[in-house]
């Protein structure tokens, strides 16, 4: 940031953080100035992707900023969930592509190495150390209080030990998610996995059972069923991955069987039991029988962190998602001072979209406290989230994995649209073919019959993440139809299928 911005900014909000940042480093403010060291111009509650995005917005656009958090800085993302889940996974997709490429069978024909899968893991979480987020942050020029924060009325944060901040602009909750827990007889007694403790196990339980189909059951599932466990995944519904287009689900599911993953669905557990800690489970079904295990996950859905964090003082209900609007500011609350980004709005569960949603809270910010014109009636504005609604991506690394951006075909339909379908084997473009012996995948791509547009896409097969963004860039810049004929893939590739999906459109 240049010098004429910073001062700029300064001038705008009134005053720097400079004796913030001093008393934050140790240095000893007088009593008389605290009020004046702990007043930023933006507070962000929770240090995990998203609140540390949005502080580097913020930051970045001449304002000053100061971080709150009580556990480990980078959040949930970096130490539970996507380093440490996806660090479990690629061995499990390494060996089994390996396996069909001729020349490599042999020699990945044996089991994973568990301790050093698990110690390759704990590396990607930093080994639950936050060193080197917090030295990202002193760089950065963001301060940081340890504790939890708890508003205590408009643009007042109250921190454990006694501090108070003082917000001049703006507080942006963004403090994530938590697993929940199913009302079951003995479930909480017996102390089950969450999805913390899955990715975070210390050893691989012999007998373990997975409660939930979607991304955390398929993935967990996967890992722990190449890493030794036997596993026995149990859904309530009818097929895996049910946001994403049925065949997804249903590749997932016959690659899991084969893998030696039990699948149960239409089932739910009634009861759990277990003797002492330490000791095997019993999981009572309301088919009747009941499975033995020595570790039970439940994986089936999760509650904004919003309990304890003071809403009750600014007209909200603790424990409530969100509300907000295009720009992520919370609805209802006087004076448009409070801002809620990432999973707290339960807009997009996925740290991808937090990261996007702090960019665009950060920007609105921004431009707010210099009373710069906002945005958010532009539907793909600097102020407005859209791609929320219209261009979400996501991939489940499972083996093989299921990627999407977009809508299904089946909410394309609900939302009122006239669409066209076109599917493809993924497995008869020679990219495919190359990449491993028996490739098997399907694509789908669902066009808007009066734009001409891409409304989603959906890819699973081996390696297919890589392939999303393309398809991301296609939904999100509802680029024409016959502007992607034009979009030539390179030979041998596997995106050579974008060329086979237009063909199939087109009826070549």
């Amino acid at each position: 940031m240049s010098a004429n911005r910073a001062s700029e900014a300064a001038e705008t909000a009134g005053a720097t953080a400079a004796a913030g940042a001093t008393e934050a480093a140790g240095g000893g403010a007088a009593d008389g100035d605290r009020a004046a060291a702990d007043t930023y111009d933006v507070i962000v509650l929770g240090g995990g992707p998203t609140g540390e995005n949005l502080a580097d917005r913020v930051h970045a656009a001449g304002l000053s900023a100061v971080l709150v958090e009580h556990e480990l800085v980078g959040g949930e993302c970096s130490y539970w969930a996507c380093m440490p889940s996806k660090a479990l996974l690629r061995p499990v997709t390494a060996r089994s592509e390996a396996r069909r490429v001729p020349g490599l069978k042999d020699a990945a024909a044996g089991p994973l190495d568990a301790p050093a899968v698990l110690a390759h893991r704990d590396a990607f979480a930093s080994y639950w150390k936050d060193d080197g987020q917090v030295r990202w942050l002193d760089s950065a020029g963001i301060d940081l209080v340890r504790g939890r924060g708890r508003l205590v009325g408009p643009r007042r944060v109250a921190v454990d030990g006694g501090r108070t901040l003082l917000a001049r602009h703006a507080v942006a909750v963004c403090t994530g998610s938590r697993p929940v827990l199913p009302d079951v007889p003995g479930l909480a007694e017996a102390a089950p996995w969450t999805s913390r403790d899955a990715t975070s196990a210390t050893s691989v339980p012999g007998r373990l059972v997975v409660v939930g189909g979607g991304v955390v059951g398929v993935e967990m599932a996967t890992a722990w069923r190449a890493l030794g466990a036997a596993v026995t995944l149990l859904v309530r519904g009818h097929g895996l991955l049910p946001r994403m287009e049925p065949f997804a689900g249903e590749l997932v599911a016959e690659s899991l069987a084969g893998a030696g993953v039990t699948l149960r669905t239409g089932v739910q557990v009634r009861e759990v039991r277990r003797e002492a800690p330490g000791r095997p489970l019993t999981v009572h079904l309301d088919t009747g029988d009941a499975l033995i295990a020595d570790e039970l996950l439940i994986a089936t859905g999760r509650a904004p962190r919003t309990e304890d964090l003071g809403l009750e003082t600014v007209g909200l209900t603790p424990g409530d998602w969100l509300d907000v609007d295009e720009t992520l500011r919370v609805n209802g609350v006087t004076g448009g001072w409070l801002y809620g980004a990432g999973d707290v709005n339960h807009r997009a569960l996925l740290t991808h979209q937090g990261k996007y949603q702090a960019r665009i809270a950060g920007a609105a910010i921004a431009a707010r406290a210099r009373g710069v014109p906002i945005l958010e009636t532009d539907r793909w504005g600097a102020h407005s989230a859209s791609a929320d609604r219209h261009a979400v991506p996501q991939v489940v690394f499972s083996d093989p994995e299921a990627a999407a951006v977009g809508l299904s075909a089946a909410e394309a339909e609900r939302a009122g649209h006239r669409i066209r379908v076109v599917d493809h084997d993924l497995g008869a473009v020679a990219g495919a073919s190359l990449y491993a012996d028996g490739y098997r995948g399907r694509a789908r791509m669902v066009v808007d019959l009066d734009r001409e547009v891409l409304l989603g896409a959906t890819f699973v097969g081996p390696g297919v993440g890589e392939l999303l963004h393309s398809a991301t860039v296609a939904v999100a810049g509802e680029v024409p139809i016959e502007r992607l004929w034009h979009a030539v893939p390179a030979y041998p590739t596997i995106s050579e299928i974008w060329l086979r999906l237009l063909e199939t459109y087109r009826g070549d």
